[in-house]
């Protein structure tokens, strides 16, 4: 595999002979975000592309500020190629920090807003950040502070910009996207052509199992996975996204970034997670669709059962980021039931792997599958000989496709993660049927191994999910002096509930689970540990158990 050298330094895979198929195929059309957003300007300048509380901004104000964002940036100093971050909640002005990126030709970089000093200390260092977009408080955080820390050791970075903050002795964003943009002054020099070949994002992995890797992703691989998404799940102008999940995840930067400018649809942002007012949302705004993690998708449907609420323009409900037990999807089937909810499959490195299923698909498969394959070809191979199973049988998914990275920042998890071939080595564990659906059983870091016998988590955590008392559930390995490791189940009780071990192995026994599978220990937690994106840090808890194990 041959890696190449872009304008922004880093070595990305672009083999010529598949990047032209690419392209013969229309998989990468060489289209921009800037070029998305001056067609929907043209095409509908007046509606409104995003709703931020009280805010709401029209396709042509998010273009504009983009405009004059990426201006104030060039006057800076910043050249095609050089990292903006921000590290910013699901607010409006992240949107502008994008396009602005997309006119400029510079690698948007975000970053989620729960890191602190070591995380975000990392990543700028790494990424050669040259801005630096923050809030100065949200929440708890003081960002500034936080910032002031880090700079002695980050020589790359030029300015510091404080957004939605009224401290006029600071840099701050507001002035720059007020001020006239240079490209719409009389003799100025326009912005030059951005390749679609471009790095456009560098996004830093969730780092549940070490340090951060960084992603790279071009203005084409982006747009491939946004366009397969608006020709799978049948997304419109017509249609409205709510997003909860940070817009500095891979999730929520596609569908509340991304996919407005592509299809001319309404983002509506929720910088915190509430069920009962994302609910509101839904109704007030119309919304049709929402992309969510487990909990999102567990508390959502709890608010409407309990106050029996009717969204009726729910149409889609897309959960993915972390194990989705068939007993939630089905749940949400009977309590939203215009609502079509289903499992996908995908990750920062190759988005949407699958898209889940459609109308005329037997709701079942939404339920007990992670969706049929999309824009990706996928083997499954065994994860010792590297040769290919049979239909059905279980293995590690490898794919290759138009929207997967271009590579990591670093060449040597690059050359690590991608076979000669050109696939990606995903690291998890899954198996194909005959009509192309993928099921999900585990990744292979996760693996139980009990007296030589591989265990997958996922079984005995869709199981415990079934129970009454359970809200949300981990199985991981706890260290055991005869068979090495056995499992140990973590589990957060819903309100008024009660469990022990004894009614834990019952219910269990009843599920006809076999016996090795059963977890040996049972800790009840107030709350699960997990990312931004609501997936669970289980690398916490193996280490909980580790020293427990050592003690």
């Amino acid at each position: 595999m041959t890696l190449q050298t872009d304008i922004s330094g880093w070595s990305i895979r672009l083999d010529s002979a598949v990047a032209a198929r690419y392209r013969a195929s229309g998989a990468w059309r060489g289209m921009t975000l800037a070029d998305c957003a001056r067609e929907q300007v043209a095409r509908a300048p007046n509606k409104v592309a995003v709703v931020d509380g009280a805010a709401q901004l029209s396709f042509s104000q998010l273009y504009a500020q983009g405009l004059r964002l990426a201006a104030a940036l060039r006057a800076r100093g910043l050249a095609p190629g050089e990292v903006i971050s921000f590290q910013l909640p699901n607010w409006h002005e992240a949107l502008v920090i994008n396009l602005a990126a997309s006119i400029g030709g510079f690698v948007c970089n975000p970053i989620i807003p729960i890191y602190r000093d070591a995380e975000v200390g990392f990543i700028l260092a790494r990424s050669r950040t040259r801005v630096f977009f923050i809030p100065e408080r949200f929440r708890s955080m003081d960002y500034l502070a936080m910032v002031a820390r880090l700079r002695p050791a980050l020589p790359h970075l030029k300015d510091v910009v404080l957004v939605r903050s009224t401290d006029d002795s600071a840099m701050r964003y507001e002035p720059w996207v007020a001020e006239p943009a240079a490209s719409e002054t009389h003799g100025s020099a326009p912005f030059p052509p951005v390749s679609p070949d471009a790095v456009k994002l560098l996004l830093y992995t969730s780092g549940t199992t070490g340090d951060p890797k960084g992603v790279l992703h071009t203005h084409n691989t982006l747009c491939a996975e946004i366009d397969a998404v608006r020709r799978f799940w049948r997304v419109s102008s017509d249609d409205a996204v709510l997003m909860p999940s940070p817009v500095t995840h891979i999730t929520g930067y596609l569908y509340a970034m991304e996919l407005p400018f592509a299809a001319g649809l309404t983002a509506v942002l929720m910088d915190r997670w509430e069920a009962e007012q994302g609910a509101l949302l839904i109704a007030r705004h119309g919304v049709t669709f929402s992309v969510g993690a487990t909990p999102f998708l567990v508390e959502l449907v709890e608010v409407v059962e309990r106050r029996a609420m009717h969204l009726p323009s729910l149409r889609l409900y897309v959960s993915g980021g972390a194990p989705v037990p068939p007993e939630i999807v089905k749940r949400a089937h009977l309590v939203l039931p215009n609502c079509q909810t289903f499992r996908v499959y995908g990750s920062t490195e190759a988005p949407s792997i699958s898209l889940g299923v459609q109308a005329g698909d037997p709701p079942e498969l939404g339920a007990t599958t992670d969706g049929r394959i999309v824009n990706h070809e996928v083997r499954i191979i065994d994860p010792v000989s590297g040769e290919p199973v049979p239909i059905g049988t279980e293995g590690e998914i490898v794919t290759r496709g138009p929207e997967v990275m271009l590579g990591y920042t670093d060449p040597a998890y690059t050359q690590e993660a991608f076979d000669e071939d050109g696939f990606f080595h995903t690291g998890d564990l899954g198996f194909v049927d005959a009509r192309g659906y993928i099921t999900i059983s585990g990744r292979k870091k996760d693996l139980i191994i009990r007296g030589g016998e591989n265990i997958s988590p996922k079984e005995i955590e869709d199981v415990l999910h079934r129970h009454p008392a359970i809200l949300e559930a981990a199985v991981v390995a706890t260290p055991h002096p005869r068979m090495g490791e056995t499992p140990c189940a973590y589990v957060v009780l819903r309100p008024g509930h009660t469990l022990d071990f004894d009614a834990m192995k019952a219910f269990l026994d009843s599920a006809r689970l076999a016996r090795q599978k059963i977890p040996e220990k049972l800790m009840i937690v107030p709350e699960l540990p997990h990312t931004a994106s609501g997936k669970i840090l289980k690398h916490v808890l193996r280490a909980n158990e580790a020293q427990a194990g050592r003690a």
